[in-house]
């Protein structure tokens, strides 16, 4: 009994030691107050491995349908935003700005747009031209993408998956070579990119990625026109890829407008952007 007890107590130990250091906040709070303590059990490398092979695989399918687009007038308008906006990110973190960024636009007539961890921005022309987006509302769109990825909420999803026993040894299975890799990427990009973010996580993303735009000098109250705009789109036609993973309505427009009194200043002194043709 007494060995029991020791060994009951010495596992209960390795296990909130664990607990312990698997909690940890990814980002500072910035302007914003963004500062929750979250839960990470699989490590970022993999993560992002992982992510970085679904994008691939994301972008190689696109190509071969000769629907990527990497150059031109339109990417050149998106990669000057991103710019931008990446150059404010070491306000949240320091290793940000040395991510290995990426971006591409895909030409499908789809409301959507993604950035995997790691910084894997993925963007959709549909989104742009039909909502015929501004600068200052792909900033707002891009930047609460971008802080998904700096937040690591698709990391934190999985962790809470794998401690759920939701999904299985998803880094063993990416051992297995090429095929087993897509298919463990690709099982990782429903908990990353897929599923339904939180109320939580919506509203931290929604926070740092109006202060992201602020800063890079692209209005923030942008971020409450685009939604009014993805309102008033989807009335009576269902529900668009972008709004199924992203929970939108008058609540979400509100806790918008509270974040503007700390966004504002940021916005007025951070220089501004020349306005794309």
């Amino acid at each position: 009994m007494q060995l029991l007890a020791v060994c009951f107590k010495v596992v209960t130990t390795l296990t909130l030691t664990t607990l312990l250091l698997a909690c940890a906040n990814t980002t500072r709070s910035g302007a914003v107050g963004v500062n929750r303590s979250q839960f990470l059990v699989v490590s970022a490398s993999e993560v992002d491995r992982l992510s970085a092979i679904s994008y691939n695989e994301q972008n190689q399918k696109a190509k071969e349908k000769n629907i990527l687009i990497t150059s031109g007038p339109e990417y050149d308008r998106l990669k000057a935003i991103s710019n931008r906006l990446i150059s404010q990110t070491g306000v949240f973190r320091d290793d940000a700005r040395q991510w290995n960024w990426q971006l591409v636009l895909i030409n499908a007539p789809i409301l959507n747009a993604t950035c995997a961890p790691g910084g894997k921005i993925t963007f959709y022309t549909g989104l742009i031209e039909q909502l015929n987006l501004t600068d200052d509302e792909i900033a707002a769109i891009m930047g609460h993408e971008i802080a998904h990825a700096l937040r690591e909420h698709g990391r934190e999803r999985l962790s809470q998956a794998m401690a759920q026993s939701a999904v299985t040894n998803i880094a063993l299975a990416a051992a297995g070579g090429y095929g087993s890799a897509i298919s463990a990427a690709n099982q990782a990009a429903q908990y990353v990119l897929v599923l339904p973010n939180s109320r939580q996580n919506e509203s931290e993303a929604d926070a740092i990625g109006v202060e992201l735009a602020a800063r890079a000098g692209y209005n923030p109250q942008a971020a409450i026109t685009v939604w009014q705009k993805m309102n008033k789109a989807t009335q009576g036609k269902g529900t668009f890829e972008f709004l199924s993973t992203h929970p939108s309505g008058d609540t979400r427009i509100e806790q918008l407008s509270e974040l503007m009194p700390a966004v504002q200043p940021l916005y007025m002194a951070a220089p501004k952007p020349k306005a794309s043709k």
